[in-house]
């Protein structure tokens, strides 16, 4: 079936996601097939359109899609049948019938990992994601996110600047920039990575599009790294749906007291994998065989134990990026063994810095 043909499908009254994944399941033959199983509604205009195509309303809308294919040479519509298609989304009980693309298709090629996060996050969480990002880049990933602020389009910016490659799903139509903040982004995205949205041009954004764009981000990826979430936040949801999905789910763990990283604690008690460097991740994901198998780099030295940096620790609060300098540590590891440290009672993090407990 062409992708002009899944258009109408998804333009018919009564039809979603996952009525139209169930229907395809059956291979139907265009358009008897489909005729055939359609329900009423859906049937009477797929039939209007076929036999008087001038009297249907959804003349004017296809003949409106032709001139959006023909305005730019970056804009593609995806079908379940086009080459590039992503097939992992096809292991999705609801995989979106069509996308639209802007921007490079070869962004398809790589195997990809999604980086989710807070829309707030400590200079320390966006520091960490950046560096991820960068190192899954240099490896040949891609990293996928929603553009969202924070995490998410700082995850993006930085695989782009390391000379990587992003992908964004968005919750709007192709050309709608969300959040405006993100307009430099959406640009660099357009030109060196790619846009996809399941929505048609021009629609705006909706809350209850940004939940449905999340099983998209995770369905397209084979992994899913979480870096600072709250309790309440829309990157749980991304998690849940990981592992429904059957992907890896991975977190960047951080502070008991920092509520933007509390989230993460609870993923971690529910089974998470917990990574502090980016070589635990590339080994982790060393297990997916074939075209998406990636070379990995020689694992760095084991950190030393916890005494050393329990030592650096007094009743005087000690800012993390003292301490990071004054340990030779990654943040990473940093936040690493502080965790494992406040978990056993020993350190505490205040105002100033953390602290050494009695």
């Amino acid at each position: 079936m062409t992708a002009r043909e899944w258009w109408l499908l998804t333009r018919l009254p009564g039809l979603g996601a996952l009525q139209l994944a169930r229907l395809r399941a059956q291979s139907p033959a265009w358009p008897e097939g489909w005729l055939a199983l359609l329900p009423g509604q859906a049937r009477q205009a797929l039939r209007l359109w076929l036999e008087h195509p001038a009297r249907s309303p959804l003349q004017a809308e296809l003949e409106a899609l032709e001139e959006w294919g023909d305005a730019a040479e970056d804009h593609h519509l995806l079908s379940p049948d086009h080459p590039a298609w992503p097939r992992l989304l096809d292991e999705l009980p609801d995989p979106p019938p069509l996308l639209w693309a802007r921007g490079e298709l070869a962004t398809l090629t790589p195997p990809r990992l999604a980086m989710v996060g807070s829309r707030r996050p400590t200079r320390d969480g966006l520091r960490s994601a950046a560096r991820f990002a960068e190192a899954m880049a240099a490896q040949g990933w891609c990293v996928v996110s929603g553009m969202a602020l924070g995490i998410d389009g700082g995850a993006q910016a930085a695989a782009l600047a390391a000379g990587g490659t992003s992908l964004a799903v968005l919750g709007t139509g192709i050309d709608v920039i969300y959040p405006r903040q993100h307009g430099a982004l959406y640009e660099r995205l357009r030109r060196d990575g790619l846009l996809l949205s399941e929505h048609p041009p021009g629609t705006p954004p909706h809350p209850g599009h940004f939940p449905r764009r999340n099983r998209i981000i995770t369905g397209l990826s084979r992994g899913v790294l979480v870096v600072e979430a709250a309790e309440r936040s829309g990157s749980l949801v991304s998690a849940r749906l990981a592992l429904e999905q059957g992907r890896d789910l991975f977190v960047l763990p951080g502070s008991l007291h920092n509520p933007q990283a509390r989230g993460c604690l609870q993923l971690l008690r529910q089974g998470a994998t917990l990574i502090t460097r980016p070589e635990e991740l590339l080994e982790e994901l060393g297990h997916w065989e074939g075209p998406l198998a990636v070379s990995m780099p020689e694992p760095e030295p084991a950190a030393a134990d916890d005494a050393p940096l329990l030592a650096l620790l007094s009743d005087v609060p000690t800012p993390l990026d003292a301490l990071v300098a004054l340990a030779g540590l990654s943040v990473a590891e940093c936040q690493r063994q502080l965790l494992a440290l406040e978990l056993e009672g020993r350190v505490t993090a205040t105002a100033g810095g953390w602290i050494r407990l009695p």
